[in-house]
């Protein structure tokens, strides 16, 4: 197996068993099993299972978070003077992670690493969100204050929290929208998602420009 091949069968491997046991139940062993490769291979790529996390992690966090800033910058820098509008900085915040999250099996499995990466309290969790999001998450809290007049800088953040919550909710398709509904709602359909997700945080943000006045 090329050298450059077995990296990637080996993160591809990463990112479903860490998704499936979480990193302290995943081992080396079952990621050399499920990757096909003898495990002496995952230490000469990556050398410990942290440093193979956070390269598994890295792989799909800068992919997504470099379409949104590439959005983000085209939304700025086809206005002009007229600023983009909050919906369409949304659809540039949601859309790439929602459309990886819907393809298939890697989108599912990522989903999981994030959502769990995100919501941990441990030192290297909270070491790799800073590292790969807190730089577009501060591009995004600043441009939700350029759009939407009066909102304070204090509830930006929220709104970016608030936002992310729900993102990562519908990242992937999970089936539960359409159990819920009786088959009516479709939750891999990434078109029906976004037009729902954009109008429903666009408001709530909106809202907190008179919650800050008052």
């Amino acid at each position: 197996m090329p050298e450059q091949n077995a990296s990637q069968s080996i993160l591809d491997a990463a990112e479903r068993i860490f998704a499936l046991h979480g990193f302290e139940g995943a081992s080396m062993r079952q990621i050399s099993v499920e990757a096909g490769v003898a495990q002496a291979l995952l230490h000469y790529h990556f050398g410990t299972k942290e440093k193979l996390y956070e390269a598994m992690f890295s792989r799909r966090s800068d992919a997504i978070n470099t379409e949104r800033a590439a959005r983000l910058d085209a939304l700025f820098a086809a206005g002009g003077e007229q600023l983009p509008s909050l919906a369409s900085l949304l659809e540039a915040l949601f859309r790439p992670t929602v459309e990886f999250g819907h393809e298939g099996q890697a989108g599912n499995m990522f989903s999981r690493v994030l959502a769990a990466t995100a919501n941990a309290d441990d030192e290297r969790s909270r070491t790799l969100i800073a590292a790969h999001y807190d730089a577009i998450a501060q591009r995004f809290i600043d441009a939700f204050q350029r759009v939407v007049p009066g909102l304070k800088p204090s509830d930006a953040v929220w709104s970016y929290m608030f936002a992310i919550g729900v993102g990562m909710t519908m990242m992937a398709a999970t089936g539960r929208a359409g159990r819920l509904s009786g088959g009516v709602c479709n939750d891999s359909d990434v078109d029906a998602v976004m037009a729902r997700i954009v109008p429903f945080i666009s408001a709530g943000i909106e809202a907190l420009t008179s919650h800050s006045s008052t």
